[in-house]
Parts: C-alpha cells; structure tokens; sequence
C-alpha cells in the first residue's frame, strides 16, 4: 500500500509545472492571435481602399456633365449672405441682397479669402453642402501669379504657393467623388495674355494646374474670353496653346462681363469650332440688358440675366451664374474694391426682378 503523501510520477519532464513547456504555448498563442488580428485588419483595410477604388471609378464612369438643368449651389459662404449680418442697408439693398443670396452661383476661391491652410476647408464646406442639397458645385479658382496684370484684381500667389494651394484645392475636390464639381480656371488668364506679354508663362501655369485637378466628376473650364474682346480664332490659338485639350471640358465665356446671351453664344461655337470637340460655359449672371458695349467695370443700368441652367446645345452645356451679382468690378462708377459687396449694384440688377415679384 502506497502512503498518502506518495504520488505516481511520469518521465521525467512530463509532470504538471515542468519547467518551460506552458510558456512557450502561451507566446505561440499570443503570436498566432497577433498574426491573425493583423491578418484582419489588413484584410479590412484593403477591403476599403477597394470599394473606394469601385466607387471612385463608378462615379467617374456615370458622371454626367453640365447640362440644360444643371443646378448649383448657393453658397452659404457668399459675400452675400455675409453682408446680411452687416447693418448700414436700406430696406431696398437688403431685399436685393437677400435675393442674390438664395441664387445658385460659383463660390470664388481666391488666396485672399480662402489662402492655402483655409482653401480645403472651404472647398470641403461646399462640397458637403451640395451633397446634402443634391445639386452641383461651380466654383471659381482665381489666384494665378501676377492676377490680372496689375489692375482692379490684381494679386495672386507666388509659384510655389500656387502650387501647394492647388494641391490643397484638389485634394479637397477629390474627397467629394459622388458630387459634381464645375471649375472655371483662372478667368482673364489667357484672355489677358497677349496685353501682358506672359502668353507661354501663362500657358505653363494653367497646364501644370489643370493636371493637379484631375479629380473625379470635375469638369474644368478655361478661360475663353468673351465675344467683344478677342477674335475666336485669337482666343482659340491661347487655349490650344495650354494644351490640355484631353483634360478639360472646355472653356468658360462672359466670366464678369455683359455680353448678351446670344452673342456668347455664337462666339462660343465660332471658338470650339477651332478647338475639334470643345464644350463651353456661358456666364449670364448680369446680362440681363447686355448694354454695356466694351464698358466692363461697374456699368450702369444692368440687370441679373437668365438662372442657370436655362440654356445650352451641342457646344455650349449650359450657361449659370459665374460672376455673382453684387460684387463690385473695382473702384469704377463709385462702385468698392473688385470683389466687395455693393449693396447699390445688387439693388440695381435685381430692379426688374423684385419688382415683378413684387406684382
């Protein structure tokens, strides 16, 4: 008989607590769980950046362009809506102003308002407004080096701030892939060109940033002048010169200006006529009487013209809002700095408007 105390013992090695065997099975464990948490997480990971990749290229393969129809957003950022927490309007300029705020138009991306550091943020703003109002973006970018060669709008960035600001610009563009995003580059650059001897520089410049804009559902247009400035074979050899013709929509016509619908029009098709397959935009924020002739700052006895949307054929998508009514052209006809609200402007071109409404 085997005393109480005794116990039968296996091989040597082999009994509970031997040294180093429970140890190593709980660090094969722990790397096992480790190596398959990993496992997931790169899993999931790739799950996501491939759906991402299929909507991305989804929403590029559906995405339709501008069109007859065609509606953008009415800024919650304008100058517009701002001025309306100003004091110092009569009751007139407020109606005016309140109307001009509610009316889809581009929102201006300049380096003024919006400098490198607030631009994503603004552009991403937007882009979630138009998301949850399910229209379209029409924005305005306008910050070129030398802008304007030196008059009412002068300004802009220098190269390599440019640069990083239309990195920052698209990448913000580019986080919005199911919304549809309208881009007239740089109005006047090329237009302006040939007056300030910088034809090749300016070209360079709107290459290099139409190629950091390729982003989904992004229609890109370049600046076409207008019917009473150029010829449209002057302003047909600029864009042909910037050589993106496989990159953009088009070309943008009237941007600011007065020129009457169906004149821009006419101009539109005689420079896409010359350019194999170009589409254009027309801007017809404010001619509504298309008086002004070759007056471009500030002239007086205007009105708001056509919404958005109204218009288009086989070159022109549509025409809308670019310029928005309101912001004075520079310090012309009594009017403030280009781009500051003016309150009596807006009271003028909204006059046929309100008063029709009124009846």
């Amino acid at each position: 008989m085997k005393r109480r105390s005794e116990r039968t013992r296996g091989p040597a090695g082999t009994g509970r607590g031997a040294p180093g065997i429970r140890p190593s099975r709980q660090r094969s464990r722990r790397v096992l769980v480790i190596v398959v948490i990993a496992v997931v997480i790169a899993l999931i990971v790739a799950l996501v950046v491939a759906v991402s990749a299929v909507q991305r290229w989804v929403f590029s393969a559906t995405a339709a362009s501008p069109a007859v129809g065609t509606v953008i957003l009415a800024p919650p950022l304008s100058k517009a809506r701002l001025a309306l927490d100003e004091s110092g309007m009569g009751a007139a300029q407020r109606d005016a102003t309140e109307y001009l705020s509610k009316q889809p138009t581009a929102y201006w991306l300049t380096p003024e308002q919006d400098p490198p550091g607030r631009a994503g943020r603004t552009v991403s703003a937007l882009t979630s407004a138009a998301r949850d109002q399910d229209v379209s973006l029409a924005l305005v970018i306008y910050g070129l080096p030398g802008r304007d060669c030196g008059n009412h709008s002068a300004g802009g960035l220098s190269e390599g701030e440019y640069h990083r600001w239309i990195d920052e610009i698209a990448t913000a563009l580019g986080a919005a892939p199911d919304v549809q995003k309208i881009v007239v580059l740089e109005p006047d650059s090329l237009a302006l060109a040939p007056q300030c001897d910088n034809v090749a520089e300016r070209a360079a410049q709107l290459r290099d940033a139409v190629d950091r804009l390729q982003v989904a559902r992004t229609w890109i247009y370049l600046d076409g002048g207008h019917s009473s400035w150029l010829s449209p074979s002057e302003m047909a050899d600029l864009i042909t010169r910037v050589d993106v013709a496989d990159r953009v929509r088009g070309f943008a016509t009237n941007v600011s200006n007065y020129q009457s619908t169906y004149d821009e029009f006419a101009y539109a098709h005689a420079v896409a006529a010359e350019l194999d397959g170009m589409h254009a935009i027309v801007d017809t924020s404010r001619n509504g009487v298309a008086s002004a002739g070759s007056e471009w700052c500030n002239p007086p006895g205007q009105r708001v013209g056509d919404p958005g949307g109204t218009y288009g054929d086989d070159v022109v998508d549509t025409n809308l809002w670019i310029k928005p009514p309101g912001e004075s052209d520079g310090p012309c006809q009594g009017g403030p700095a280009a781009g500051v609200w003016w309150p009596q402007a807006a009271q003028t071109l909204t006059a046929d408007v309100l008063t029709s409404d009124a009846q």
